[in-house]
């Protein structure tokens, strides 16, 4: 009964999928009259968007105890937790462009159906103009546009520095951002009540309009990834354990890996996770001072399932409209902002929406892929807290070896 609680919510999800799916290939492209039901869905997300982006992100930075030195301790947790994030990224990519999930499906179709959105493409744009238009603008104005999201994050990061600074005299604006970061997240929990209708019309009209073969591709999704997380969690929680301790590293992990595991699948809550977590950190060796230091800040920073998960989001839309993914440079900035949703927008409070919508501004895809992202990111939901919240024990037997100077861990 704990694991249906904790589930409840995706179960949702994917059962008002599953009925959307079921409409749309029973009554066809008269499925379409539920279009606008998924429009309003959608367009709430839209426009609650930039508060969220905002307020999080200020009050997490500006809520922060500069005073805080963790000196070398943060420092190589942070290179850690980096260098696991790029070694997922590389197999997201790498997973994906061998075995193409969206290999198939008929892009002309999903471009078809979604023309209404103007599909914005800038490949033609220069490296460093595109890179200068995403981080900047040229108004305050155009920053409370979804397109510029990039932006808004950087402004926002600024002005949660700016009140960190400010100390005592920003205190008043530090509790206004706090206070605003808890209303926009009361509004999403009340907008996503309407999710399991919304995501229901949508997918009605999309299958209605596209036969059974999105359906198809998100089951190939799904595979791939499962395939891909029990790789990753053996074999590299494995080396990542013998660069912790060599043989008796891989010997104590396993033998206390069982309960973040299991805690991970069941709560499908990274947070939920970190008593169990430290408790098998002190198990397999590790310090409790340091244990209890890395574990909530994994929680945060620690996305090597979102990382591969951001990615497999990015390919499928790339190819399900028709984008080439086979030249290095495109693959290369795929990769980059696999790791910027993954791992960087993952560690804001509800940075999973945020990091969808960026990824939409990034790459000029239209509005309307959002729902194609959300149902991705309900499936793959329970592999990906796997691989982000059990390794983090792992991860940490690695940082205890460089700050603790330990040869074995028993």
């Amino acid at each position: 009964m704990e694991i249906l609680k904790n589930y409840k919510s995706s179960i949702f999800l994917i059962i008002s999928v599953i009925i959307g799916g079921v409409i749309g290939l029973i009554m066809g492209e008269r499925a379409s009259i539920f279009a606008p039901l998924g429009t309003i869905f959608l367009n709430l997300i839209f426009t609650i968007l930039i508060p969220l982006v905002f307020f999080s992100i200020s009050s997490a930075i500006a809520n922060m105890d500069s005073s805080k030195k963790l000196g070398k301790i943060l420092g190589i947790t942070i290179v850690v937790f980096a260098c696991t994030a790029i070694i997922s990224g590389v197999i997201g990519v790498t997973s994906f462009k061998i075995f193409n999930p969206a290999q198939g499906l008929n892009s002309s179709m999903f471009i078809e159906l979604m023309n209404s959105a103007q599909v914005v493409t800038r490949e033609q744009v220069g490296f460093l103009e595109k890179i200068v238009s995403s981080i900047t603008v040229g108004d305050f104005s155009q920053l409370l546009s979804r397109s510029n999201l990039l932006a808004l994050i950087i402004f926002s990061m600024l002005i949660g520095f700016g009140t960190m600074l400010a100390k005592e005299e920003g205190k008043e604006f530090s509790n206004f951002l706090s206070s605003g970061a808890i209303v926009v997240n009361k509004v999403i929990n009340i907008i996503m009540y309407y999710a399991p209708i919304g995501l229901a019309a949508y997918f009605a009209n999309v299958v209605g309009q596209l036969g059974s073969q999105i359906l198809s591709g998100y089951a190939k999704v799904f595979v791939l990834y499962l395939i891909v997380s029990i790789v990753y969690f053996i074999i590299f929680f494995t080396l990542y354990a013998y660069i912790a301790g060599g043989k008796d590293g891989i010997k104590v992990f396993w033998k206390n890996s069982t309960g973040p595991s299991v805690t991970a699948l069941a709560t499908c809550s990274s947070a939920a996770c970190i008593p169990v977590n430290i408790q098998a950190a002190k198990n397999m060796g590790v310090s409790s001072s340091l244990a209890n230091i890395v574990m909530p800040l994994g929680v945060n920073i620690h996305k090597d399932g979102s990382v591969i998960g951001g990615i497999y989001k990015i390919m499928f839309l790339f190819a399900i409209f028709g984008r080439d993914i086979n030249s290095l440079g495109t693959l290369t900035i795929i990769f980059m902002v696999g790791l910027l949703v993954g791992a960087v927008v993952g560690a804001i409070p509800v940075g999973g929406s945020i990091g969808e919508m960026l990824i939409l501004s990034i790459f000029g895809f239209p509005p309307e892929a959002l729902a194609i992202m959300l149902v991705i990111a309900t499936i793959i939901d329970a592999p990906a807290t796997l691989l982000n919240s059990a390794g983090n024990t792992v991860c940490t037997m690695v940082i205890s070896k460089f700050t603790e100077k330990k040869k074995t861990l028993k």
